[in-house]
């Protein structure tokens, strides 16, 4: 469920010398686990092992804080041209009338990148892995992966290639892995940005999805899941009108079919999630782990920024 994923140990005699212990208190404190001991014991033993072998603090890509979108000025007419007045020198062709543009029409769109939505999901194998099945997901939508287990395990096996304490203070998956990992597989031009406002979030997603045809990774549950936005709602064309209102996005939760004892019961996929949805699951990046000077208090999301041939 979270994006953490579990890590290669790279300090193998070390680390497993502190297992050893830890496996012998655990089996007490999990045997009662009165009061939680059990749980709070694991999250102890998580710090020792983050102590012991921490997660490499390799240099990552900036988070891209995207600018809130000021109120649209109202559409003024154009001034039409001067009509020449008098008469013509004799052979002088009189300038040509412009023709106006047409007006696009406003009306609602539904726009969708996946006709069978259930053909291009997987779910997280673990449920740590949220992030390796996203990119999954997004890799086969792009050609570049088999939604099969063993090509997850592959993925999530390859994490200490990409991971960094600026990207997840806990180690393992954060939004700037998955940017690498699709790199990685042939996906290029996945860039994480924030946002002060969720419309706005889900607006440049929509116009993404409609301008370059690839799909967009949404942080969820504050920073904790993954959810791969394929699709949208609005009441106008986004790439068109620049005050569209995104009413909705299509969603693959590799969180299905599991239950979460916080968010709920997960939904199929290609569910239409409307704006209440999205207000109770997109939220904010707030981590209990530490401080992300880029992210905190803002909407994240990674959307693709170049169109590539499929």
């Amino acid at each position: 469920m979270t994006l953490r994923c579990r890590r290669p140990v790279r300090r193998r005699y070390l680390v497993a010398a502190l297992l050893l212990a830890s496996a012998m208190l655990a089996g007490l404190a999990v045997w009662s686990n009165v009061l939680g001991v059990g749980d709070r014991f694991a999250s102890v033993a998580r710090r020792i092992e983050l102590i012991v072998d921490p997660p490499p603090d390799r240099p990552i890509e900036p988070t891209v804080r995207v600018t809130p979108r000021p109120s649209p000025s109202p559409t003024v007419a154009p001034t039409p041209a001067p009509t020449p007045s008098g008469s013509l020198e004799p052979g002088v062709t009189p300038p040509p009338t412009p023709t106006p543009e047409p007006t696009p029409v406003r009306t609602k769109v539904d726009v969708t990148l996946l006709r069978h939505p259930e053909r291009w999901f997987i779910s997280e194998e673990d449920n740590e892995w949220c992030a390796v099945a996203g990119t999954q997901i997004v890799l086969a939508i792009h050609g570049k992966a088999e939604l099969t287990v063993a090509f997850q395990k592959t993925l999530a096996s390859r994490i200490g290639e990409w991971e960094s304490r600026r990207d997840s203070h806990n180690g393992g998956w954060g939004p700037s892995a998955m940017v690498a990992a699709l790199e990685a597989y042939g996906v290029p031009g996945y860039q994480v940005r924030a946002y002060e406002n969720r419309q706005d979030a889900m607006r440049d997603a929509a116009i993404a999805i409609s301008e370059l045809h690839a799909p967009v990774i949404l942080l969820t549950w504050r920073g904790a899941h993954t959810w791969v936005m394929t699709g949208y709602r609005a009441d106008a064309d986004p790439t068109l009108f620049p005050d569209a209102r995104v009413t909705g996005t299509y969603i693959l939760d590799p969180w299905y079919p599991r239950v979460s004892s916080i968010w709920g019961p997960s939904d199929p996929p290609g569910t239409f999630q409307d704006l209440s949805e999205m207000r109770r699951n997109y939220l904010v990046w707030r981590r209990p782990e530490g401080n992300y000077a880029d992210r905190d208090g803002l909407f994240i999301a990674v959307l693709p920024t170049i169109r590539l041939d499929r």
